[in-house]
């Protein structure tokens, strides 16, 4: 491996937000390096074949949400790269052990998917049916002001206006002709005051979790409705995942941006109060003329690449005291199968065993209460449900001709919670017992349909992509975390109070997801501080 001893820009960390930064900064004429810790880019945006051969499971990032707004897929032209995607018919549904309807709600792809929408919830609500349709109508409506929202640095208080978030938000509910107040709910609150179903409710919580709208979370109830904005949106990458992570590190590739993986970032350099380069684990030294961004997670650093004895007392207590969790823990189970899943409440509606995204495991809004809840108070959740796709209905490179793969989300507790012995216990024994579970959904799932099984745990997200605690969002999503406030008040703008040092991972405004929002925005500052062009402006679309 040959490395330049000097570059313009240093990218700590190959993840979706690093990689959209380096390619952005490349392209605007900074000589740029990207530092890998692991063998390959993407971070959490991998595929693997950790069942059987020719079994593709994406064990972490598994649908893509936001393709249509990504600045970096459409101004990088990513699907000419071989990031292709697929956009399922039947996005996201829940099915019930004793076989009644479905509920399933369709893409907004087709104006008569409204209505087949409308009838799945119907067969409950008729009231929820109207209400769920039509709010969702209404936030589709808004679907520029959510990409700005998102692609955008944070909404700033200023002392003209230090209230400039809360409005902002306020001014979101007025628009969706609801009363303010659903904002300092917490989500199943928002979904008890818009609908009566417990079917429907039940699904809208599992996914509100998924959203970083954690269900125990007072003042989440914007989270719990901007999501609404995203049911509908849910692609799937052709061929796994990790083709996304390929065509974002393509992208900066063909603008002449460098890559290096297996290259561990151990220490920044700093000349006095600003950094000038990095050390790599082997003792190589690399020099950044202007400047050094980390994808690498917060505290990893500012309290360690960084060091404590280089920090202000104020900013050394803020990164000591960010929050990681307790919600937004997954772990994965990753299923070799002969036949998909063939449902009970199919017999209502076929659709259901193509749903891209299926909940599966909970009858009622009950169920799923407590088996949040249960990994919030770190314990393993009692109700082995999940939330699962079978991507090789839609994509049959996903697995071997005649066969499928599986791939499903448990939220757990906090990795800390349990020691490593605990968690391989947890490894050994769970798949287990969801499997015994899902027969009770699906007949046809039991032990003689599985060719093969992995479980993927907090811990090992941790371990190889660190995800810190196996936080997807890496931050806990608590209000004095959000917006202005991400990951605290000072650092909000992605700057440092290092010189040259900048901040671009998900802890970062507006979070996590495979969105490389955080590194568009960090590109956003860099720009306006080294005076780069803002092609952002010339694109039309407002961000």
């Amino acid at each position: 491996m040959i490395i330049k001893k000097e570059y313009d820009a240093i990218v700590i960390g190959a993840g979706n937000m690093g990689l959209t930064l380096g390619a952005y900064l490349q392209r605007s004429g900074m000589q740029t390096a990207v530092f890998e810790r692991r063998h390959e880019e993407g971070s959490a945006i991998f595929t693997s074949e950790c069942t059987a051969p020719g079994f593709m499971h994406n064990l972490h990032a598994q649908y893509m949400e936001f393709m249509d707004w990504m600045p970096i897929y459409h101004d990088f032209n990513l699907e000419k790269l071989g990031a292709r995607c697929v956009y399922p018919h039947a996005q996201s549904g829940i099915a019930f052990s004793d076989g009644r309807p479905p509920i399933v709600i369709y893409s907004k792809e087709h104006p008569e998917n409204f209505e087949k929408t409308y009838k799945s919830i119907a067969q409950y609500s008729k009231h929820d049916a109207q209400t769920f349709v039509d709010l969702t109508k209404k936030i589709l409506l808004m679907e520029d002001l959510f990409a700005q929202m998102i692609y955008s640095p944070a909404v700033q208080p200023t002392p003209e206006n230090p209230y400039a978030d809360i409005q902002a938000r306020e001014m979101f509910t007025q628009m969706l002709e609801l009363p303010s107040f659903v904002n300092n709910m917490a989500p199943p609150d928002v979904y008890d005051y818009l609908f009566e179903t417990d079917e429907l409710k039940t699904l809208l919580n599992r996914m509100a979790v998924e959203w970083c709208a954690p269900l125990e979370r007072e003042g989440a109830g914007l989270g719990a409705l901007t999501i609404f904005n995203l049911y509908f949106n849910w692609r799937l990458m052709v061929g796994g995942t990790h083709t996304l992570a390929h065509g974002m590190e393509m992208a900066g590739v063909n603008e002449g941006m460098e890559v290096f993986e297996s290259s561990e970032v151990v220490k920044i350099l700093l000349d006095g109060k600003k950094a000038v380069g990095i050390r790599l684990k082997d003792g190589t030294e690399v020099r950044a003329r202007k400047l050094v961004a980390s994808n690498a997670d917060l505290k990893a650093t500012l309290l360690r690449m960084v060091g404590e004895e280089n920090l202000s007392p104020l900013w050394r207590k803020r990164a000591q005291d960010f929050q990681i969790g307790p919600s937004s823990i997954l772990a994965s189970t990753a299923l070799a199968l002969h036949e998909a899943p063939d449902y009970k409440s199919a017999r209502w509606n076929p659709d259901i065993n193509k749903t891209f995204y299926t909940v599966v495991g909970f009858d009622t809004n009950k169920d799923i209460l407590e088996y949040c809840m249960d990994a919030v108070y770190g314990r393993i959740p009692r109700i082995p449900g999940a939330g699962t796709w079978v991507n090789s209905l839609w994509d049959p490179t996903y697995a071997p001709p005649g066969k499928h793969s599986l791939t499903g989300w448990f939220f757990m507790p906090k990795a800390s919670t349990h020691t490593r012995e605990e968690w391989e216990e947890v490894r050994a024994t769970h798949n287990d017992k969801f499997i015994r579970h899902f027969e009770k959904w699906a007949p046809n799932m039991t032990w003689d349909n599985v060719i093969d099984h992995y479980f993927y745990t907090p811990l090992d997200q941790e371990d190889e992509m660190r995800l810190m605690e196996g936080d997807f969002m890496n931050g806990a999503m608590k209000l004095h975390q959000l917006g202005p406030n991400r990951p605290f008040p000072e650092a909000n703008q992605y700057r440092t109070e290092i010189e040259g040092l900048y901040l671009c991972g998900p802890y970062m405004h507006p979070g996590g997801g495979a969105s490389s929002a955080t590194g568009y925005n960090c590109f956003k500052i860099v720009a306006e501080d080294f005076g780069l062009d803002k092609c952002w402006e010339k694109t039309g679309r407002g961000y």
